[in-house]
C-alpha cells in the first residue's frame, strides 16, 4: 500500500511504502527551502539527487550531504534542513 504525504505547503512530497528489501520506507522531494522534521524512530536518509545542508540533533555545524551519501537521526528528534534545489531522497525508518 502507497501512503502520500505532502508537508510545508506542498513544498515536500513523499510516498510511503513497505518492501522485503527496504523495510518501511519513504520517498520523495523536496523544493528548495528551510524545513524542520520530528522523528518517532530511528531514520536513516539517503540522497538520491541533489544535496541537503543538515543540522543533526545535538549538532552546532551545518553537513552538506551529496547524491548518495547518507546520514541518520535519532528517533525522537528533530533535525533541520537547507534544500538550496529540489532534492530526492530515500528515508528508511529503523
Amino acid at each position: 500500500m502507497l501512503n502520500v504525504n505532502e508537508y510545508f505547503d506542498g513544498k515536500v512530497k513523499s510516498i510511503g511504502f513497505n518492501s522485503a528489501s527496504t523495510g518501511h520506507a519513504s520517498i520523495g522531494v523536496m523544493a528548495e527551502g528551510e524545513y524542520a522534521f520530528g522523528t518517532r524512530q530511528k531514520e536513516e536518509m539517503t540522497v538520491v539527487s541533489g544535496a541537503m545542508n543538515v543540522l543533526l540533533p545535538g549538532e552546532t555545524e551545518w553537513r552538506v550531504y551529496s547524491a548518495g551519501e547518507k546520514f541518520v537521526v535519532a528517533g525522537h528528534s528533530e533535525f533541520h534542513l537547507q534544500i538550496a534545489e529540489p532534492s530526492a531522497y530515500l528515508c528508511r525508518y529503523l
